[in-house]
């Protein structure tokens, strides 16, 4: 980004979004608002960058998503510091290295509060021993500048870890330290302080909530790891297989007892729930050992299914973390039926943008 940010406008930008929403679900009863605002600068953990190539030059740029125009990017205010001291650090490394610079068309870079760096190199050739030995030399150059990194070479069918491919993120929550192992190319929440408001919210709210959870969409477990502690037992499910190996690892090395993890979409668990389908993947796990009194979701921008719709309304607290207040209000429609809103939070995970978090609390109505 080479215009500076509007950080003087930022209240008004956020307050803008709070009465689009507040407009949007006028149709509903809502509570009052919690509003969690983000820093103004520095806070987006990931960024991806494609790579111009111009002669000797070499640098980031991205694109403009009306104009399709390419705009160079020398510092990237909104992403992390180190992210920021990384790009800067790395372009004359890449430009003095043939080997390292033929053919790289992208940069992903994810980053954490613990000052952990992890840099994937996307080529659009093979990679070999060649390129192997030239990515070390650039980790022990970066290495030497304090940034402490790990380098993913990738290509078509191809990926080459130096050492590792996840990060360990430590997020301190109402003075708890988490441990969130963050693995290259999966799902991590973008914003690391909106990340543990959002924790610290949901801690808060499902305070006097007995029984169990059953989570879906669980990811890296971000919120299933911490919200255990208000629970009995936790069940919670993802799809995709890396970030359930990083869910395990976070149970263990956050030392969580209560909860478990079954790598199932949300569609999956419905018919496992129903006994339509048995699964493989739920051996060890006895659905019927649970008193699932509420479920948390936080579905992806397309919202909830109907089946996955008609099975959570049968809980007694629905927790949703909706991303897109479009489809959420659509979903709303639904569970409002069943379920009225007794906790509305506000997350802005995405300044400068017309994106927000949203969460949620819904109780059953009296019968």
């Amino acid at each position: 980004m080479t215009t500076p940010l509007p950080e003087n406008e930022y209240q008004f930008l956020l307050d803008k979004k709070v009465q689009h929403i507040t407009t949007l679900f006028g149709e509903f009863s809502l509570p009052p608002l919690d509003i969690f605002p983000s820093p103004s600068r520095h806070y987006r953990m990931r960024a991806e960058f494609r790579i111009w190539h111009n002669k000797e030059e070499l640098y980031h740029v991205m694109y403009d998503p009306y104009t399709q125009k390419r705009i160079r990017v020398d510092s990237f205010p909104i992403a992390s510091k180190l992210i920021n001291l990384a790009m800067q650090a790395i372009v004359p490394l890449l430009k003095s290295s043939e080997i390292l610079r033929d053919k790289l068309f992208q940069i992903d870079y994810l980053s954490t509060l613990s000052n952990q760096l992890l840099i994937t190199l996307i080529y659009h050739r093979k990679l070999n021993e060649d390129w192997l030995i030239a990515a070390k030399n650039l980790k022990q150059n970066l290495t030497n500048q304090g940034i402490d990194v790990h380098i993913v070479g990738r290509a078509s069918n191809q990926k080459i870890c130096l050492d590792q491919d996840y990060i360990d993120e430590r997020l301190n929550i109402l003075n708890h330290i988490y441990t969130y192992r963050q693995v290259e190319n999966s799902f991590t929440q973008p914003n690391a302080k909106i990340n543990i408001d959002m924790l610290s919210w949901a801690i808060n709210v499902t305070k006097e909530i007995s029984g169990d959870l059953l989570e879906l969409y669980c990811g890296n477990g971000n919120f299933s790891i911490a919200l255990a502690q208000n629970f009995n037992k936790v069940l919670a499910t993802e799809i995709a297989k890396a970030s359930v190996k990083a869910a395990q690892y976070n149970i263990t090395v956050n030392t969580i007892n209560n909860v478990k993890i079954a790598r199932l979409s949300a569609e999956e668990l419905t018919d496992a729930m129903k006994g339509v389908r048995k699964f493989k993947r739920l051996d060890g796990i006895d659905l019927a050992d649970y008193q699932f009194s509420t479920i948390l979701v936080d579905p992806p921008r397309s919202g909830l299914d109907k089946n996955t719709l008609e099975m959570i309304i049968k809980y007694q607290t629905i927790i949703y973390i909706s991303c897109n207040p479009l489809t959420l209000k659509d979903n709303l429609s639904f569970i409002c039926k069943t379920h009225k809103i007794g906790q509305l939070a506000i997350f802005d995970q995405f300044p400068y943008t017309d994106h927000l978090e949203i969460g949620l609390v819904l109780s059953k109505k009296d019968e």
